[in-house]
């Protein structure tokens, strides 16, 4: 039996997840500057931001962010995060499987997230928020990599996010060794299912990769992530 992505899950989950002076802020994605650091900045919208390390980091960048998460617990301390860096964003409380944005970004970006639709249904529907012109990054876990299983709780590797998994909702075991994170099945992707969403006549795929990194958790500890990062531009 797998989750439900629901916004009472998102809460326990930030709730049970540490918060203090013990534990560690994990960074913004390198993504951001691999993918992303050649782009003019515009609107953006990070969807399932949780604790806002990748919107405060686009922020800083210069591009007018809105970060949206559907567990207000996140969103609170991405609000805090932001303050104590000195950047100013747009936070918005939202269930993503439902919620349609006003006007189209320059910029949608999403890490790790899953809210109660299909991983993929999602992919197509936050692809649908980019402007022409515009530019969609999507990084996502790998299915199959870091021992995906169809039930119980997966231990995020990366980012937990509300709307998606938070930045190391889990622990990491094994001493010196880096731990491969368990995920849910539902909660993992490849990056060609990605990549095929976006038909060719509408987008560009300039990326489509399935990567292998190690970040340290919240303890400090190593954890290997195995990652599927897809961006495209919209004609």
């Amino acid at each position: 039996m797998g989750h439900d992505f629901d916004a009472d899950y998102w809460q326990a989950h930030w709730r049970e997840t540490g918060e203090g002076d013990d534990v560690r802020l994990i960074p913004a994605s390198p993504y951001l500057e691999t993918e992303l650091d050649e782009l003019r900045p515009g609107t953006a919208l990070d969807a399932g931001c949780g604790e806002g390390a990748e919107a405060i980091e686009l922020a800083s960048r210069g591009w007018r962010v809105t970060g949206a998460d559907i567990s207000a617990e996140a969103l609170q301390r991405a609000q805090a995060r932001a303050e104590g860096a000195g950047a100013e964003l747009t936070w918005l409380e939202a269930d993503l499987g439902r919620w349609q944005p006003e006007a189209p970004f320059d910029l949608v970006t999403t890490f790790y997230a899953h809210p109660d639709i299909p991983q993929l249904d999602f992919y197509a529907r936050i692809a649908e928020w980019v402007a022409p012109g515009g530019t969609l990054l999507i990084v996502g876990h790998l299915r199959g990599g870091g021992h995906a299983h169809d039930g119980g709780h997966g231990q995020d590797g990366g980012h937990a996010h509300g709307g998606g998994l938070a930045h190391g909702g889990g622990h990491a075991h094994g001493g010196d060794h880096a731990h491969e994170p368990e995920h849910p099945v539902e909660a993992t992707v490849r990056a060609s299912d990605v990549a095929a969403l976006l038909d060719p006549e509408r987008w560009s795929v300039v990326t489509a990769e399935e990567r292998r990194r190690e970040i340290p958790d919240r303890e400090g500890r190593p954890r290997l992530l195995h990652d599927v990062v897809v961006r495209a531009t919209r004609h």
